[in-house]
């Protein structure tokens, strides 16, 4: 074993949470080994890591495997999207299709960690191309340096210079502009300081226990370079320095990427570059995987057991997500989804695991001996388990009773509102989120319906409704949707219940929003974790917003045997639209 990987495994039995301990922000930044050049010959072991310091005490000694040993070079991954994005630019709007291609090309200044001995959710920030981060003494203040060998791509008019503070200048003036839809998930930031060439200083309006995690999130700052400002449309055009450059990007067919032989993590990528071919219909996805001209895909819990026994050696992901679906209701006064009766009526017509196994065929797979998890979400996601209250327990409260399945109160709530049938519209997309969400949409109209909601049905599309309409409260009636996938559990609470423009209901609950803001400077896990527990009570009897079960079962990536390090590095399964470069880059191909 190598001197590198002595220490990665020292600093993951060690690592401690930041602002638990502030030094563990430089510790992560060696959590990815470097390899040299060869071509498609075998890599050689990783290099050895500057030396980080050895935290007091005793350290258990485990016994890893290098991931690497065996490393190759070369190749193309073939992935496929469900869609084409709305823009290039991160900052032009909400789409996840948007910010999953990010990912691919540009950098933050912190991303998640990813690797061996690191389990889904439990991935913490790690340096990307900041090169280290000191708080003050109550983390109210961070200086973070800039990585000295950070280039973007050599691509014109940026032509592989060096990134600069000037180019962090310039994207959080993007991130933190009017136009730019999340920018209140960063409210929280009273200024931002550039005291010189290397350096960046932000100052908080108060201590935020999950800062490192807002700068690691792909939903929100993207470095990218000044010359963004005019030089090239980024709407069109993307140059960054992230692990990957844009080669042509045809719409409705593919996006080609070259492998950025100049990254900032030395040696790597392993693999030549990515084929990301744009195939909406999930059936025709599944098809090309089988037929080996995908290297991973998405699987449909109905078809696991077809795929397991068709692809020898078939390579499986199985997790519970931390994604929420939901219900939620427009904001006009008048209605009678104003009145909490009428929300918990339509809770209560939601029977939760009967739509988890249509979503995510629960029975059929535990009798086949799959481990299969079928978590109800709350208002933070079930995989989210860090931070989640379970609505089943009996520390919901008063709230657990409105998550279980009672027709019968149902139809008293409605009527007790005086609610007489008029018809209701109830909206959703079905043309970007698969599947397993497209079944439950459905299996949720028909529930309403039972209850006796006179539900009208229109079916959106993503790009030029659903995401540009519905998702930003311009609709009438009840929609159901994903919420973005969060990877902090705290942007949950600022969007649902703070002024966040994409507070989509426009709830106005006082109890809720201190509960929003107090969190964020909650250093203290456990009192953290309280306040999250008392802002899904309040919802629970509340419904503002109404979690639904898509996102809740156990989902299902499918990968061909020749593409290694994949489950070590759980491959395209890091919280957020980050994997790309937290993911990606540290697998190879041997189809030998």
């Amino acid at each position: 074993m190598s001197e590198y990987w002595a220490r990665y495994w020292k600093h993951r039995a060690t690592r401690r949470r930041f602002l638990g301990g502030a030094a563990a922000a430089t510790a992560g930044a060696a959590g990815l080994a470097l390899v040299g050049c060869g071509g498609e010959e075998e890599a050689p072991s990783p290099t050895p890591a500057p030396a980080s310091p050895t935290p007091a005490g005793p350290t258990p000694t485990p016994t890893p495997v290098d991931p690497f040993a065996n490393a190759k070079r070369g190749g193309i991954l073939n992935v496929a999207s469900t869609g084409d994005p709305p823009t290039l630019d991160p900052y032009g709007n909400l789409s996840f299709l948007t910010k999953g291609f990010a990912a691919y090309v540009y950098s933050r200044l912190f991303m998640y960690e990813a690797g061996p001995g690191i389990a889904y959710g439990e991935n913490r920030p790690v340096p990307d191309l900041a090169e280290s981060a000191e708080p003050n003494a109550d983390g109210s203040e961070w200086v973070i340096k800039l990585k000295p060998n950070a280039k973007f791509h050599n691509v014109a008019p940026v032509n592989g210079r060096n990134v600069t503070i000037e180019d962090v200048k310039f994207s959080w003036g993007r991130m933190t502009a009017e136009t730019t839809p999340n920018r209140s998930q960063v409210a929280f930031v009273e200024r931002v300081e550039f005291p010189d060439a290397t350096t960046v200083k932000f100052i908080l309006k108060s201590p935020n226990a999950a800062f490192l995690d807002y700068l690691a999130d792909a939903n929100l700052f993207w470095i990218m370079p000044k010359e963004a400002d005019g030089g090239f449309n980024p709407a069109e055009k993307a140059i960054g320095s992230g692990p990957f450059i844009l080669k042509e990007y045809v719409a409705s067919q593919s996006f080609t990427f070259d492998s950025n032989r100049n990254w900032h993590f030395e040696g790597f990528p392993l693999i030549d570059g990515v084929k990301l071919a744009i195939i909406p219909e999930y059936a025709t996805r599944l098809a090309q995987f089988l037929a080996g001209n995908l290297d991973v895909v998405d699987i449909n819990p109905n078809d696991l057991a077809q795929a397991r026994d068709q692809v020898k050696d078939l390579q499986l992901i199985g997790i519970v997500p931390q994604l929420l679906s939901f219900i939620y209701f427009d904001p006009k006064p008048n209605t009678y989804w104003r009145d909490p009766r009428f929300r918990r009526a339509v809770s209560m017509a939601l029977d939760r695991d009967a739509l988890t196994d249509i979503g995510y065929n629960v029975k059929k797979l535990r009798d086949a001996g799959f481990d299969v998890g079928a978590p109800w979400n709350n208002i933070i996601p079930a995989g989210m388990t860090r931070w989640w209250l379970d609505p089943k327990s009996p520390d919901m409260g008063e709230g657990r009773a409105y998550f279980e399945y009672n027709v019968a109160e149902a139809k008293k709530l409605l009527e007790a509102v005086g609610y007489k049938g008029e018809p209701i519209k109830y909206q959703y997309t079905n043309n970007r989120y698969g599947a397993t969400f497209n079944d439950i949409a459905e299996a949720t109209q028909a529930y309403l319906a039972q209850a006796g909601i006179n539900v009208q049905t229109e079916v959106q599309d993503y790009s030029s409704v659903y995401i540009t309409q519905t998702f930003v409260g311009n609709f009438d009636g009840i929609a159901f949707g994903y919420e973005t996938p969060f990877p902090e559990a705290g942007s949950y609470l600022i969007r649902f219940f703070t002024e966040d423009p994409l507070n989509h209901s426009k709830v106005n609950d006082p109890r809720l929003k201190e509960i929003a803001l107090k969190q964020q400077a909650t250093v203290d896990e456990e009192e953290r974790r309280a306040l999250f527990h008392e802002a899904q009570k309040i919802n629970g009897v509340e419904m503002y917003y109404i979690p639904n079960q898509a996102g809740a079962g156990t989902t299902w990536t499918g990968i061909q045997p020749w593409v290694k390090n994949a489950v070590e590095f759980t491959l395209y399964n890091t919280p957020g639209y980050g994997d790309p470069t937290e993911t990606v880059p540290f697998i190879w191909l041997d189809r030998a």
